[in-house]
């Protein structure tokens, strides 16, 4: 059973954000109400590319992980960064 804020397939999606912001793909990326999570599905990350021209390696990158999805942020509610990105089944 996964713990409450240390769920490995959490982890491993906040890892490979930081190598893509070490990498120079992203300047920032952020994962709010992280500590009460349970699974990836209930997750929402959010992300800035260094460009737009880097969308595309990003979301390769990502779509490795089932049930990728992302769209741009226009809500800003849960944070300013750009783009939204989730891992759970269209609604």
């Amino acid at each position: 059973m996964a713990q409450i804020g240390n769920v490995e397939e959490i982890i491993v999606v906040k890892e490979h954000l930081e190598r893509m912001k070490q990498d120079g793909l992203i300047t920032e990326w952020e994962l709010p109400y992280e500590n009460l999570l349970t699974r990836r599905s209930a997750a929402i990350f959010f992300l800035s590319p260094v460009s737009e021209e880097v969308l595309t390696e990003i979301w390769s990158q990502l779509g490795r992980y089932d049930n990728f999805r992302q769209r741009d942020n226009t809500e800003k509610k849960l944070s300013e960064l750009a783009y939204r990105v989730e891992f759970n089944q269209a609604e």
